[in-house]
């Protein structure tokens, strides 16, 4: 393992294997290890960037007080790229991680071979971080079932786990809010997991995501701008908000392709790393350079 310095921090990083340049991108409460079961599959084929984004372990802890900023997320995978040589790159996103790689498309979409991109929370084509009344209601009219979702997710587990958090409950936030994108029997495995050591060494880090400044705005425009080819990955046991905003993402993405990997939760990439790993790997070999 190394360390790329970046925007004033070091970034803990793994570049291994040859050809065109993958980088994994993971999501929240996670960091590289979470792509274990990708890392030496992939890098038999490419060149393969898996990075702890800022404040996840084993970085630097966020200090007291300040925002867990996405904007800053997404410079940070820029400069990372252009540290490393590493652009245009296939960028492999998962969760938070997928909706900073969509926004690095946007915004730079020459550093941007292709993208895959795992349940990204976009959120933001559809309401405000703090959803208003009336964003809910037209939402309520035009998208009825993706209005609902919203409206569950929000009462069940962003408003809770945020009020957990704000009182310092750390495990009672990262479990309301864990239970809410996975159910209750699907958080208690998670819990009882291996797993778990990876989550509780990045709890302040969802706890700085949910009281910080938020999701970055997204519109429709933006997402059709996107000239990389695109696939959206599913998991078959995901909460319904999940596949309602990939739908949308789907309708938008001009050169999209999509897969749901049967049996498979939001992490998708450890549920069933074989069935990914092969739809990965099919994408990229028909996006890359011969």
């Amino acid at each position: 393992m190394n360390t790329v310095e970046t925007g004033g921090t070091r970034l803990a990083c793994f570049d291994e294997g040859s050809g065109e340049p993958v980088v994994l991108v993971h999501g929240s409460a996670n960091d590289y290890r979470t792509w274990h079961l990708q890392r030496q599959e992939l890098a038999s084929h490419f060149r393969i960037i898996s990075y702890s984004r800022r404040y996840h372990w084993p970085n630097e802890p966020i200090p007291q007080g300040v925002d867990y900023s996405m904007a800053q997320q997404v410079g940070d995978l820029r400069r990372l790229l252009e540290a490393l040589d590493a652009g245009p790159a296939h960028l492999v996103g998962h969760s938070y991680g997928a909706f900073l790689s969509l926004l690095l498309a946007i915004a730079h979409s020459h550093l941007v071979r292709s993208l895959v991109l795992a349940e990204p929370p976009v959120l933001p084509l559809f309401v405000s971080n703090t959803p208003r009344p009336h964003e809910i209601l037209k939402l309520l009219v035009t998208r009825p079932r993706t209005a609902a979702s919203i409206v569950r997710f929000g009462a069940t587990g962003v408003a809770p786990a945020r009020k957990a958090f704000k009182q310092g409950d750390l495990e009672g936030g990262i479990r309301t809010f864990g239970t809410a994108i996975f159910g209750p029997e699907g958080y208690r495995r998670l819990s009882e997991s291996p797993k778990a050591k990876e989550v509780t060494d990045n709890l302040s880090d969802v706890k700085a995501e949910h009281l910080g400044s938020g999701f970055l705005q997204l519109d429709e425009d933006q997402v059709r701008g996107v000239r990389a080819p695109t696939l959206l990955v599913t998991g078959q046991r995901s909460i319904g908000l999940f596949h309602r905003l990939t739908d949308r993402l789907e309708n938008l993405l001009p050169r999209t392709e999509r897969i749901a990997i049967s049996g498979a939760s939001h992490l998708m990439h450890e549920d069933d790393a074989p069935a990914y790993n092969a739809a990965v790997l099919s994408f990229l070999g028909r996006h890359s350079t011969p």
